[in-house]
């Protein structure tokens, strides 16, 4: 698993852009940057819609006042149902929503969630994490689908 103090693995990560999808080094994505990145195992899933990803839209200016650049939320799924999912959150543009349509960067990160016997395959397991550039500072990782520590609010007295 990734680990505080190392750097973030490089894996290539898919949004909707102006011309279509653009590919992006999840490396070279956040060097030179302080992010908050949040991994949640699907779009549009209960946890993930109903708890995890309202409370970073509704703390977003709060956690962006903490000198962070970016906030990014990833999921293993296709870049037009992150898009689809950021409008439906209302993210606007304080949530960079990106996919991981293969799993790489989950599985680079070795934090994959096998939710074969639902019927969803391999997925991201949920997490939140503070990387400045390029560094891993603070990692809150979910163990299976929980959704115990990997919040907003302990994002927000990690920074």
């Amino acid at each position: 698993m990734i680990e505080i103090g190392k750097k973030l693995p490089s894996a290539s990560l898919f949004k909707v852009g102006e011309k279509g999808i653009d590919e992006i080094d999840s490396l070279e994505y956040v060097s030179g940057k302080k992010v908050v990145l949040v991994g949640v195992p699907g779009a549009f899933t209960p946890t993930c819609s109903l708890k995890q990803m309202p409370g970073f839209v509704k703390n977003a200016d709060e956690i962006l006042s903490k000198n962070v650049d970016e906030i990014i939320c990833v999921s293993v799924t296709n870049p037009f149902v992150m898009k689809a999912w950021g409008e439906s959150l209302s993210v606007g543009g304080k949530i960079t929503m990106l996919a991981d349509g293969n799993g790489a960067f989950a599985q680079a990160c070795e934090l994959e969630l096998d939710l074969s016997v639902m019927g969803i395959g391999k997925v991201s397991s949920r997490f939140a994490i503070i990387i400045e550039d390029g560094t891993v500072t603070s990692l809150l990782a979910e163990e299976g689908g929980a959704f115990d520590i990997s919040s907003a609010e302990n994002i927000l007295e990690k920074l």
